[in-house]
Protein backbone atom coordinates (compact mmCIF):
# COMPACT_ATOMS: atom_id res chain seq x y z
CA UNK A 1 0.00 0.00 0.00
CA UNK A 2 1.28 3.43 -0.91
CA UNK A 3 1.37 5.38 2.37
CA UNK A 4 1.83 8.75 0.69
CA UNK A 5 -1.33 8.24 -1.35
CA UNK A 6 -3.21 6.96 1.69
CA UNK A 7 -2.13 9.86 3.91
CA UNK A 8 -2.42 12.71 1.39
CA UNK A 9 -4.78 11.60 -1.39
CA UNK A 10 -5.97 15.08 -2.35
CA UNK A 11 -2.54 16.70 -2.19
CA UNK A 12 -1.04 13.95 -4.37
CA UNK A 13 -3.84 14.36 -6.92
CA UNK A 14 -3.41 18.16 -6.88
CA UNK A 15 0.32 17.79 -7.56
CA UNK A 16 -0.18 15.25 -10.34
CA UNK A 17 -2.85 17.43 -11.96
CA UNK A 18 -0.19 20.07 -12.66
CA UNK A 19 1.60 17.75 -15.12
CA UNK A 20 0.44 15.91 -18.26
CA UNK A 21 -0.19 12.22 -17.48
CA UNK A 22 2.67 11.17 -19.76
CA UNK A 23 5.02 13.39 -17.72
CA UNK A 24 3.98 12.50 -14.18
CA UNK A 25 7.63 11.85 -13.38
CA UNK A 26 7.94 15.64 -13.31
CA UNK A 27 5.98 15.58 -10.04
CA UNK A 28 8.81 13.84 -8.19
CA UNK A 29 10.16 16.96 -6.44
CA UNK A 30 6.85 18.32 -5.09
CA UNK A 31 5.91 14.79 -4.01
CA UNK A 32 9.18 14.50 -2.11
CA UNK A 33 8.45 17.80 -0.35
CA UNK A 34 5.01 16.48 0.56
CA UNK A 35 6.45 13.22 1.91
CA UNK A 36 9.03 15.11 3.97
CA UNK A 37 6.76 17.89 5.23
CA UNK A 38 5.81 16.62 8.68
CA UNK A 39 8.78 14.57 9.85
CA UNK A 40 11.40 16.65 7.98
CA UNK A 41 13.17 13.65 6.46
CA UNK A 42 12.50 10.89 3.96
CA UNK A 43 12.67 7.20 4.75
CA UNK A 44 12.96 4.33 2.29
CA UNK A 45 9.18 3.87 2.18
CA UNK A 46 8.76 7.51 1.15
CA UNK A 47 11.18 7.00 -1.73
CA UNK A 48 9.36 3.86 -2.83
CA UNK A 49 5.99 5.62 -2.63
CA UNK A 50 7.15 8.57 -4.73
CA UNK A 51 8.79 6.24 -7.27
CA UNK A 52 5.58 4.25 -7.60
CA UNK A 53 3.41 7.34 -8.05
CA UNK A 54 5.77 8.82 -10.65
CA UNK A 55 6.44 5.56 -12.48
CA UNK A 56 10.20 5.76 -12.02
CA UNK A 57 12.75 3.65 -10.18
CA UNK A 58 13.70 4.08 -6.55
CA UNK A 59 17.26 4.69 -7.73
CA UNK A 60 16.12 7.70 -9.75
CA UNK A 61 14.33 9.11 -6.71
CA UNK A 62 17.40 8.47 -4.53
CA UNK A 63 19.56 10.38 -7.03
CA UNK A 64 17.28 13.42 -6.76
CA UNK A 65 17.24 13.25 -2.96
CA UNK A 66 21.02 12.95 -2.88
CA UNK A 67 21.55 15.93 -5.17
CA UNK A 68 19.35 18.56 -3.52
CA UNK A 69 20.12 19.99 -0.07
CA UNK A 70 16.45 20.40 0.81
CA UNK A 71 15.74 16.67 0.91
CA UNK A 72 16.97 14.64 3.86
CA UNK A 73 17.31 10.93 4.52
CA UNK A 74 18.30 11.27 8.17
CA UNK A 75 16.22 12.41 11.09
CA UNK A 76 17.38 15.69 12.59
CA UNK A 77 16.24 18.58 14.73
CA UNK A 78 13.01 20.44 14.13
CA UNK A 79 15.06 23.23 12.55
CA UNK A 80 17.87 22.50 10.10
CA UNK A 81 20.42 25.30 10.05
CA UNK A 82 22.34 24.85 6.82
CA UNK A 83 25.50 26.91 6.40
CA UNK A 84 27.05 27.30 2.97
CA UNK A 85 30.77 26.58 3.17
CA UNK A 86 31.47 26.40 -0.57
CA UNK A 87 34.66 28.12 -1.76
CA UNK A 88 33.23 31.62 -2.40
CA UNK A 89 31.52 31.63 1.00
CA UNK A 90 34.64 30.21 2.64
CA UNK A 91 36.60 33.15 1.23
CA UNK A 92 34.17 35.40 3.13
CA UNK A 93 34.66 33.53 6.42
CA UNK A 94 32.04 30.80 6.25
CA UNK A 95 34.37 28.05 7.53
CA UNK A 96 35.25 29.97 10.69
CA UNK A 97 31.61 31.03 11.08
CA UNK A 98 30.47 27.40 10.88
CA UNK A 99 33.16 26.14 13.27
CA UNK A 100 32.40 28.81 15.87
CA UNK A 101 28.65 28.31 15.52
CA UNK A 102 29.01 24.57 16.15
CA UNK A 103 31.34 25.24 19.07
CA UNK A 104 28.96 27.72 20.70
CA UNK A 105 26.01 25.34 20.25
CA UNK A 106 28.04 22.42 21.61
CA UNK A 107 27.53 20.25 18.54
CA UNK A 108 29.83 18.57 16.07
CA UNK A 109 29.61 18.94 12.29
CA UNK A 110 26.09 17.86 11.34
CA UNK A 111 25.10 17.55 14.99
CA UNK A 112 21.84 18.20 16.77
CA UNK A 113 21.43 20.17 19.98
CA UNK A 114 20.59 18.04 23.05
CA UNK A 115 17.05 19.43 23.13
CA UNK A 116 16.48 18.09 19.61
CA UNK A 117 15.51 21.52 18.32
CA UNK A 118 18.37 22.39 15.95
CA UNK A 119 20.65 20.49 13.60
CA UNK A 120 23.59 22.43 12.14
CA UNK A 121 25.12 21.21 8.90
CA UNK A 122 27.27 22.34 6.01
CA UNK A 123 25.82 22.52 2.52
CA UNK A 124 27.04 23.48 -0.91
CA UNK A 125 26.04 26.71 -2.63
CA UNK A 126 22.96 28.52 -1.42
CA UNK A 127 23.39 31.16 -4.14
CA UNK A 128 24.24 34.05 -1.82
CA UNK A 129 28.04 34.07 -1.95
CA UNK A 130 28.18 37.84 -1.98
CA UNK A 131 26.38 37.94 1.38
CA UNK A 132 28.31 35.23 3.23
CA UNK A 133 28.46 34.09 5.91
CA UNK A 134 24.90 33.01 5.39
CA UNK A 135 22.63 30.13 6.22
CA UNK A 136 19.16 28.86 5.59
CA UNK A 137 16.76 27.42 8.12
CA UNK A 138 14.52 24.63 6.94
CA UNK A 139 11.61 23.55 9.14
CA UNK A 140 7.95 22.61 8.88
CA UNK A 141 7.06 26.25 8.23
CA UNK A 142 9.29 26.40 5.16
CA UNK A 143 12.64 27.90 4.31
CA UNK A 144 14.20 31.16 5.49
CA UNK A 145 17.51 32.70 4.40
CA UNK A 146 19.76 34.75 6.66
CA UNK A 147 22.61 36.64 5.02
CA UNK A 148 25.59 38.70 6.25
CA UNK A 149 25.57 36.89 9.57
CA UNK A 150 27.90 36.98 12.53
CA UNK A 151 28.02 34.10 14.99
CA UNK A 152 26.23 36.30 17.55
CA UNK A 153 23.38 37.23 15.18
CA UNK A 154 23.02 33.59 14.13
CA UNK A 155 22.87 32.48 17.77
CA UNK A 156 20.08 35.00 18.42
CA UNK A 157 18.07 33.58 15.52
CA UNK A 158 18.72 30.02 16.66
CA UNK A 159 17.68 30.86 20.22
CA UNK A 160 14.35 32.17 18.92
CA UNK A 161 13.91 28.93 16.96
CA UNK A 162 14.70 26.87 20.05
CA UNK A 163 12.20 28.83 22.14
CA UNK A 164 9.50 28.16 19.54
CA UNK A 165 10.13 24.40 19.71
CA UNK A 166 8.56 22.31 22.50
CA UNK A 167 11.16 20.45 24.55
CA UNK A 168 11.53 16.76 23.76
CA UNK A 169 10.48 14.51 26.61
CA UNK A 170 12.75 11.71 27.69
CA UNK A 171 11.50 8.39 26.37
CA UNK A 172 12.39 6.55 29.58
Amino acid sequence: MNRLLAQYPQEVQDILAKYPPEHKRSAVMPLLYLAQREKMYLNRQDLLDVAEICGISETQVEAIVGFYTLYHEKQAGKHRVQVCTDMPCALRGADDFYAHLCERLGVEDGGTTPDGAVTVEQVMCLAACHNAPMFQVQNAEGLTYYENQSVESALEIIEKLRQSTPQQEDAA
